[in-house]
């Protein structure tokens, strides 16, 4: 006699169970573990990072195929990794987080076909993707399908990178190969509480003999102020869902869509405040940012990898509304020079802006590339390059604005002109040349100087004579390579009027299938 189907209420019920138990991941043990550490888990982050009720889950109940090594018993929920979509700010976003309850994170074929899918919405739906790491590495019980697991995120990330922006959350471990998906996202948030590396301190050690803290060799200011890994760093998850949020708000969905306005009740009007920031003996530094904050609306710009070849500033604000990148020299760290670092810095994030529409102001005052051997043989040629070809392949508006010194090869690689800047305003402060007076007059007028009564007199004569005729900004506009010399207070006016202007700005370029960045 055939059994009587199980009624509707009953089915319900079971579902609602077998939820409840694929929705608490490690279990209640491994949960309090986590807090322990000071994280949180990967529902709570999801939760946090969403707008209230938006998550819609995907595949809780995918389960691994691996019979080797225990795995055909081992009950590893949602697969170690919860996915799905939701919005932030109204906006959707597809993501996954993944589950250090559930055996350490650890990634295996269908943990990362799970990533992968994800990915593959965001690039079918144009919408960001954000990737919450905290994995103890790859599955070793399911062998090379774990790393044929990773591969596939990895050339995942690439065919979105440049469609839709890609913010990875380092919030605890990722190790091993592991590490190479966030270095092809856009953005790397770091907290405190994670480390990243390819080997870690055990390995080192065995193999080359150095000892190293997990800290040093991987932490969050590790990585922000030596390797340039990641690029923002938060004291724990709390920060770090609030740094992706902000970072959000900044950009478009995709790259066919343009960055979004945003009513900030900011005046656009002319402010005396700006001709006291650049001392006129252009020796003496100063803070940049003290200029970036006046400009932008309501001084609010997020600073990325504010740690990290502190010569150079970039980052995030808005100027009437719109978004803008900003690019600056930091005459307070390293005079502003431009070094290896500082291009690699620039040239990523000149990159991102263009790839998704977001205009670049830049702030030039540069006396020209760091000199010295170590530069020369960690190879400055190509990486300063690379800003070259960050800027000259850059089609959406350039506006730049000289403040100070702008030599040499510097000025041109800092979004000159001839680099395909759309407008270029110079202070009255502005000195662009081929190089500083003092060694230019040295050189130009060498045979003067020597052979006169008084050489000392007469080097200070030439230096002043080289000064007045080229380090002025009134040469440059004379041959077209400064659209105007504007007051000082007239900064942020003059920047919110060309945004206006070259909001509607198309360039096309050579038909190929992509430039060959220096490397």
């Amino acid at each position: 006699m055939a059994q009587a189907p199980v009624p509707m209420d009953q089915r319900i019920d079971e579902l609602k169970s077998k939820r409840a138990k694929q929705q608490l991941g490690g279990g209640e043990k491994r949960i309090a573990k986590q807090h322990e550490g000071g994280k949180q888990t990967a529902r709570e982050r999801i939760t946090e990072l969403l707008d209230d009720g938006s998550f819609q889950e995907v595949s809780l109940f995918r389960k691994n195929r691996t019979v080797t090594f225990g795995m055909d018993t081992a009950d590893v929920p949602a697969e170690g990794v919860v996915t799905g979509t939701g919005t932030i700010g109204g906006r959707p976003v597809h993501l996954a987080s993944q589950d250090f309850t559930v055996m350490g994170g650890s990634a295996g074929e269908m943990h990362n076909v799970k990533v992968v899918e994800m990915m593959q919405g965001a690039l079918s739906t144009g919408t960001p993707f954000i990737f919450i790491n905290d994995s103890g590495g790859a599955r070793i019980q399911e062998g090379i399908d774990s790393l044929s697991g990773y591969g596939k995120v990895f050339y995942a990330n690439v065919l979105l990178s440049g469609v839709v922006p890609q913010i990875s959350i380092i919030a605890g471990p990722c190790a091993g190969g592991a590490v190479y998906s966030p270095a092809l996202t856009d953005w790397v948030i770091q907290t405190r509480q994670a480390h990243m590396f390819i080997t870690g301190p055990a390995v080192i050690k065995q193999v080359t003999g150095e000892e190293v803290t997990q800290d040093a060799l991987g932490g969050a200011d590790a990585h922000q102020a030596v390797s340039g890994v990641n690029h923002f760093v938060a004291n724990d998850d709390h920060e770090a869902l609030l740094i992706a949020q902000k970072l959000l708000s900044f950009f478009p969905q995709n790259n066919a869509e343009e960055p979004p306005i945003v009513k900030t009740g900011a005046p656009v009007e002319y402010d005396p405040s700006f001709a006291g920031i650049v001392p006129v003996d252009a020796k003496q530094g100063y803070d940049v940012k003290d200029i970036i904050k006046r400009v932008v609306d309501n001084g609010d710009f997020l600073e990325a990898q504010a740690g990290y070849a502190m010569n150079m500033v970039v980052g995030f604000g808005r100027v009437n509304g719109r978004t803008v990148g900003i690019v600056a020299n930091q005459p307070s760290v390293m005079a502003g020079c431009l070094d290896i670092n500082a291009s690699d810095k620039g040239a990523h994030f000149i990159r991102f802006c263009n790839a998704f529409n977001i205009p670049i102001v830049t702030f030039v005052d540069v006396p020209g590339y760091l000199p010295g051997v170590a530069q020369e043989h960690g190879g400055i040629i190509r990486h300063g390059a690379k800003l070259l070809f960050a800027y000259s392949s850059a089609t959406v508006p350039l506006i730049t604005i000289v403040l100070r010194k702008a030599y040499g090869g510097a000025y041109l690689a800092m979004a000159s002109r001839d680099l395909g800047c759309d407008r270029a305003f110079a202070w009255p402060t502005a000195e662009i040349a081929v190089m500083g007076a003092d060694g230019a007059a040295a050189v130009v007028f060498k045979k003067e100087i020597e052979s006169a009564e008084d050489p000392a007199a007469a080097r200070e004569q030439k230096v002043q004579e080289y000064q007045d005729t080229f380090n002025t900004p009134f040469m440059a506009a004379a041959r077209g390579l400064v659209d105007e010399i504007i007051d000082p207070g007239e900064t942020r006016q003059k920047i919110a009027a060309a945004l206006e202007l070259l909001a509607t700005k198309r360039k096309q370029r050579p038909s190929k299938k992509h430039g060959l960045l220096p490397v």
